[in-house]
């Protein structure tokens, strides 16, 4: 299943061809249920055994346009896992702090521990996507008044997340990289429906039907980002997400792939540990 929506090549793609729909795995509500509670058992299996290895952490990427379903799928996929050994956390705005430090300062303070699995809705690639788009940003990171904000800069910093990807991975860190992709028409409908539902007019920003205009401007920076921060050992997934029911399931699988190439395993405890529990027990008795 992951290797389907896997980004399988570093040359330049364009998203206008991949599709932002596909056919429905499921052929009712009932049937998705039952789907996503099937993924559900395995990936506690999965956190559990991640959890007592202690040696390892997953960090799983959610990055899409507005409205794509980030929020749904972090809900609903990681619905059955143990919060004690999950976090998540969301990459809004620089704050004055963060401004006065690297731009992975803060992403280094919220990387999860040993044994856990950490979720960022959005992430460190904010930086190369608002930040592209909207260059004038980059003006309150207090980056050298020598450097030019030209390809060559993009291309640095696709670099330095690479190698900093790498880095971790090789400290223990597995990533999932999910690009939740929706059409505009989609995007749109989904903001309307926000107008007229109660449970989702708080959602509503300026900001978000501001962003809308630079549809354009935003999908050839995720183009550039995901072709040139795919790698081996840390890919990026592209998963339609028309269909939030489908991208779910889509996700929970690849989270479940992902978890079975880690080949996590229990423990093996040593013959003095063994003795030592032996001794507990008779204690115990």
């Amino acid at each position: 299943m992951k290797d389907y929506f896997r980004v399988k090549t570093k040359k330049h793609f364009k998203l206008a061809e991949i599709p932002t729909c596909l056919k429905p795995r499921y052929r009712s509500d009932k049937e998705y249920e039952a789907l996503l509670d099937t993924n559900h058992k395995k990936i506690e299996e999965f956190q559990t055994k991640l959890y007592a290895g202690h040696t390892r952490s997953l960090l799983i990427l959610f990055q899409g346009m507005d409205t794509a379903g980030k929020d749904g799928a972090i809900k609903h996929v990681m619905s059955g896992v143990n919060p004690q050994g999950c976090s998540v956390v969301s990459f809004k705005t620089p704050t004055t702090q963060e401004l006065e430090h690297d731009y992975l300062w803060r992403v280094n303070r919220a990387l999860p521990a040993r044994g856990q699995i950490g979720i960022f809705n959005r992430s460190y690639y904010e930086e190369t996507l608002v930040t592209r788009v909207h260059p004038e940003l980059l003006v309150a990171e207090k980056i050298p008044t020598r450097k030019k904000f030209n390809e060559a800069f993009w291309e640095s910093r696709y670099h330095d997340i690479i190698n900093y990807e790498h880095y971790l991975h090789r400290q223990g860190y597995e990533f999932m990289k999910i690009f939740i992709h929706i059409s505009k028409d989609e995007q749109k409908r989904r903001l309307l429906d926000r107008f007229q539902d109660p449970k989702k007019m708080w959602k509503i920003s300026k900001l978000d039907i501001r962003e809308r205009s630079f549809w354009k401007e935003y999908q050839s920076a995720y183009e550039e980002c995901l072709a040139n921060t795919t790698s081996k050992s840390c890919p990026w997934y592209i998963v339609p997400g028309d269909d939030k029911q489908n991208a779910r399931l889509a996700v929970a699988q690849i989270l479940v792939d992902v978890f079975e190439q880690m080949h996590l395993e229990y423990p093996v405890l040593s013959r003095e540990e063994t003795k030592k529990l032996k001794k507990l027990k008779s204690m115990l008795k």
